[in-house]
């Protein structure tokens, strides 16, 4: 089992050539971004990753205007799957390994949800191409013990990694006292989204700081778990994003708003880290 590691273009400010070769250069297999809407814009996207030569994992968030990540409000499930469905077939002729969604909504009772998920596991049929459900606030998945009970049902359904999310939703590093729901969700992951949550944040001010080692400490634990669970499930590949990102997830100053980190450094430290810990224990 290998670990490939992609680059967010959330936060990105260069052109995609430009982030292409970043990606290279830091020894990352490819890009995870959104197909854009425009049709002449999608269809430059998906030139430059074939020029690039690099693989592309497939964002779609639904319900969402192009640029925003928070669902509106009121929608069901089935125009969330219409949405993801569109978002799908918009991305197939850039030829994704598989779809990252931040799919559904937090409103929705257990029924709704259940409607919504299935969905999932039907249009990945459909088209053939994997579609993993990313764990997210604003989404039904921003809740584990929420999710916990999707995941008992459809033992199918792949799940996108990103524990940060649950960590402010709970107000707590939660998967240190929920072990049952860290072990089911490892059981159902397909995609890890590296960044390390705490209860005030999705998102520390430095992972590199000692003070938040704590933090960095137990979002490592659990994703020695994931691993372990995708290896007995016979993967031959892990496959993450470092993603702290902008967007009020990393912290401003007041006032005169100077970003307390730099997020290209705080991505490539997380990977190095990763990579070096993946080796070490899996001997590759």
């Amino acid at each position: 089992m290998k670990a490939s590691f992609f680059k967010t273009l959330w936060g990105h400010e260069g052109s995609v050539p430009e982030a292409i070769w970043l990606a290279k250069e830091a020894g990352f297999e490819g890009l995870e971004a959104p197909a854009p809407m425009n049709d002449g814009a999608r269809k430059d996207f998906f030139h430059d990753l074939k020029e690039g030569g690099v693989r592309w994992i497939a964002e779609v968030s639904t319900c969402t205007p192009e640029g925003i990540f928070v669902p509106l409000p009121g929608k069901s499930a089935r125009e969330h799957l219409e949405s993801l469905e569109a978002g799908v077939v918009r991305s197939l002729e850039g030829e994704p390994i598989f779809v990252n969604t931040m799919g559904g909504y937090d409103g929705w009772d257990f029924m709704e949800a259940m409607r919504f998920h299935e969905g999932v596991l039907y249009l990945e049929e459909k088209h053939g191409i994997p579609i993993s459900v990313e764990t997210h606030r604003g989404r039904y998945s921003h809740n584990p013990w929420l999710m916990r009970e999707v995941l008992k049902e459809l033992p199918g359904l792949k799940i996108t990694c990103d524990f940060s999310h649950w960590c402010v939703v709970t107000e707590r590093l939660v998967l240190d006292q929920e072990r049952g729901i860290l072990e089911l969700a490892a059981e159902h992951a397909y995609h890890i989204q590296p960044r390390v949550g705490y209860s005030q944040g999705a998102q520390v001010p430095d992972p590199r700081a000692p003070e938040y080692e704590y933090a960095l400490v137990s979002h490592e634990g659990w994703w020695d778990v994931v691993w372990d669970a995708m290896a007995a499930r016979g993967f031959t590949e892990v496959t993450m994003t470092p993603e702290f990102g902008p967007d009020g997830y990393l912290q401003m100053a007041p006032y005169t708003q100077e970003p307390v980190a730099d997020l290209g450094e705080l991505n490539l430290w997380m990977a190095a880290r990763l990579k070096e810990r993946f080796e070490r224990k899996y001997n590759c």
